[in-house]
């Protein structure tokens, strides 16, 4: 027994190691989804087309948000393994990359968002459950939608700054600014949706014009600290004086993070397409997710940022040629996010029945909501271990496994299976959504299987 806790149960040391770097994470994405959340009643409690409609439109930038993530991602694992290495001027190189594919894929989204976003919409919205007006739904979500795509810019340069600066160990500068863009975000909000501090009451607008706001101060924060500090943060020296980046890096990130890049992008539009498909069951359904995935994300940053952990802490471990020790500190880190998950998703499960009863709406989306709290807390541990797994295998460089594990899964199996249950089965809702919830045991048996094989035990920069 003393054997088996050795390998799965770390020292004071070793926890002390992960929690400095999960800490500032959590704490950050927490704050942010807290406020989310906090924004989210906010606007139900003005309406239910009006919550559906930011509901629909943040389903989309989802997808923007996620693939700046997985740009970064990729470029990140060299960052971290060029860190640990002792290499300023490769992460410097790496950070010239993120900022180039960031800014490039902000001018593409808000293109294709400008566009098409009104159809886009409208793929979400169908009758079928009495709850809401699908027209004033439509209305709502454009305000919103045209409103916000300015602070998608600031978001690009901020994440190629703040992944950069999480790769060289710097966490903290991060999360305070973090807090200081939600502090803004949530002020603003109040005082932009109702009216007050002598705002107008601008409703669903206001939304999207806080959240402006709030891209703008964390990008300033992160942008001006980085300069400042200059001497601390090496990789930002001369990292302006051109935008040279060698060919071979080029060639390599691309090869190592395009599968991350379209992994990341492919999973974010697969959970939107879940999401339009669950709305073909009506209205209330897309209300009711809403509601049920804004405090899901607040219990989730323990394993999010159990997953950021690994790919910094595993990562530089790869680099530096500890190949050993990355497997132990890999497997410690793995049983520890599971465990926190299922006191994580308990408590979840509590509040389950009584968090929709903040919301200005009904009954049927009120039950709608409990009901997907419940499954979701139910599967929590499922999804520490996959979220896990899916890092570790990329902190190795392996991102062509991680597309066929992730996204490639999302497209062949849930997806199919939840267009078959709505479309061609009387199941209810809830049914339908626990089944398609339940292929995580199927992720989880791959990436076991994965991991254990140790794949991704790689040093992708060299001696």
């Amino acid at each position: 027994m003393r054997k088996f806790l050795g390998k799965y149960i770390g020292n004071k040391r070793f926890y002390k190691m992960v929690l400095l770097v999960a800490v500032p994470i959590m704490i950050q994405n927490g704050i942010t989804n807290l406020v989310s959340l906090l924004d989210n009643i906010m606007v139900g409690r003005v309406g239910t087309e009006q919550m559906s409609g930011v509901a629909i439109v943040n389903q989309l930038m989802l997808v923007y948000n996620i693939g700046i993530f997985g740009a970064v991602s990729g470029a990140g694992i060299f960052g971290a393994q060029f860190y640990g290495k002792g290499d300023h001027e490769g992460v410097r190189f790496a950070f010239r990359f993120k900022m180039i594919i960031c800014l490039v894929l902000a001018m593409i989204a808000i293109g294709a968002l400008s566009l098409f976003g009104g159809n886009l919409v409208q793929l979400f919205l169908h009758d079928g459950s009495g709850a809401g007006d699908i027209d004033m739904t439509l209305k709502y979500a454009k305000e919103y939608l045209y409103v916000v795509m300015p602070g998608m810019i600031p978001y690009a340069i901020s994440q190629a700054y703040a992944q950069t600066l999480r790769e060289t160990g710097e966490t903290i500068l991060p999360m305070k600014a973090g807090i200081a863009a939600v502090f803004v975000n949530l002020v603003f909000d109040y005082a932009m949706i109702f009216g007050k501090f002598g705002f107008p009451a601008l409703g669903v607008a206001g939304a999207a014009a806080a959240t402006v706001l709030s891209r703008i101060v964390e990008c300033v924060i992160v942008v001006w600290w980085t300069h400042a500090k200059k001497d601390k943060n090496v990789f930002i020296n001369h990292a302006y004086q051109s935008l040279y980046v060698p060919g071979s890096l080029i060639r390599q990130i691309i090869v190592k993070g395009m599968p991350l890049l379209m992994n990341e992008i492919m999973w974010a539009a697969g959970m939107a397409f879940l999401t339009q498909t669950y709305s073909n069951r009506g209205l209330a359904v897309v209300a009711g997710l809403n509601i049920s995935g804004t405090v899901s994300n607040l219990f989730n940053v323990v394993f999010i940022a159990m997953g950021s952990a690994i790919a910094i802490i595993v990562g530089q471990m790869l680099g530096a040629g500890r190949m050993e020790e990355a497997v132990d500190t890999d497997r410690k880190m793995i049983a520890f996010s599971v465990f926190s998950c299922l006191v994580i998703g308990s408590c979840m499960f509590v509040i389950a029945p009584l968090f929709p009863r903040i919301y200005n709406t009904t009954e049927v989306v009120r039950g709608l909501a409990a009901d997907f709290i419940c499954v979701a807390s139910a599967c929590m541990p499922l999804y520490a271990f996959t979220h896990a797994a899916y890092f570790t295998l990329r902190s190795g460089g392996k991102t062509l496994v991680t597309f066929l594990f992730d996204s490639v899964f999302v497209w062949l199996v849930c997806i199919p299976l939840a267009w078959t249950l709505v479309h061609k089965t009387a199941l209810p809702i809830f049914y339908v959504y626990l089944i398609c919830q339940l292929t995580e045991l199927v992720k989880c048996t791959i990436g076991f299987i994965l991991v254990k094989k140790r794949v991704w035990v790689n040093n992708v920069v060299g001696s």
